[in-house]
């Protein structure tokens, strides 16, 4: 049995389109939309191929219509293109959106499988990377095998005597220094984390065509060209670069 893990796709179609892996089941952990400008493509890919999805913060505020913050960094990116979701998404887009479920468990074979889009303490919104001793805190009453979530767009893989959390990190926008869309595969219980490039120059050349304005596509090509590595000046000032990451 092969699993193809995604997770934080966020409209980019190129970087989700490249990804040509055959696969028997298909994990999603969240954040379908915002960042870019083409969430169709994605969502309907999603609903086609996903086994179990799962809702991301994204994937909510979008669903419910919450008018995103600006600011600057990744604030300013997802202010700019939430209305571009809503221009772009259906009644059926955004009601399969808001039904994604905040958790799901599932067997695969032997195996016992959680996911979510954060932690265990916040299915949407707690933001933690490959901190073990942050993890295993959290990881206490979980019946599973392996643990699979998203957010943090930074892929790992940690293991507690025998529970496995794994992140296959962002498709559509990394944060961990390396542009090629991130994703994880699953194959008779032993992970690999992959990577592939993709063509960021269409990502870049939609997003100009849907109208998001110079200052933000800058904004945006400095973090898909160098894996979310954006430098202090395109950051937001009022808050911590920590903070800004999370947006």
């Amino acid at each position: 049995m092969k699993i193809l893990v995604l997770a934080d796709i966020h409209a980019n179609w190129p970087a989700l389109s490249a990804i040509r892996e055959s696969f028997d089941a298909c994990f999603f952990l969240g954040d379908l939309v915002d960042y870019a400008s083409n969430p169709v493509p994605c969502i309907e890919w999603v609903q086609a191929h996903a086994t179990a999805a799962v809702r991301g913060n994204h994937d909510h505020a979008v669903a419910q219509r919450i008018v995103a913050r600006g600011g600057s960094g990744f604030r300013q990116l997802a202010a700019a293109t939430r209305p571009l979701q809503w221009q772009a998404l259906t009644p059926r887009h955004l009601k399969y959106l808001a039904r994604l479920p905040v958790t799901r468990h599932i067997r695969v074979g032997e195996t016992r499988f959680v996911l979510m889009h954060a932690t265990p303490r916040d299915p949407m919104d707690e933001y933690l990377a490959d901190d073990p001793a942050g993890w295993q805190s959290r990881l206490a009453g979980i019946d599973a095998d392996i643990v699979c979530v998203g957010h943090s767009h930074i892929q790992f893989r940690l293991e507690f005597d025998g529970l496995q959390v794994i992140n296959p990190g962002s498709v559509g926008q990394p944060r961990d220094g390396d542009p090629r869309c991130a994703y994880a595969i699953i194959e008779d219980g032993r992970v690999e984390l992959r990577r592939v490039a993709y063509d960021i120059d269409a990502t870049l050349a939609h997003m100009k065509a849907a109208g998001i304005d110079p200052d933000t596509l800058a904004m945006a090509e400095a973090a898909l060209r160098t894996g979310g590595r954006l430098p202090a000046k395109l950051m937001n000032n009022g808050e911590s670069a920590r903070a800004d990451q999370r947006a």
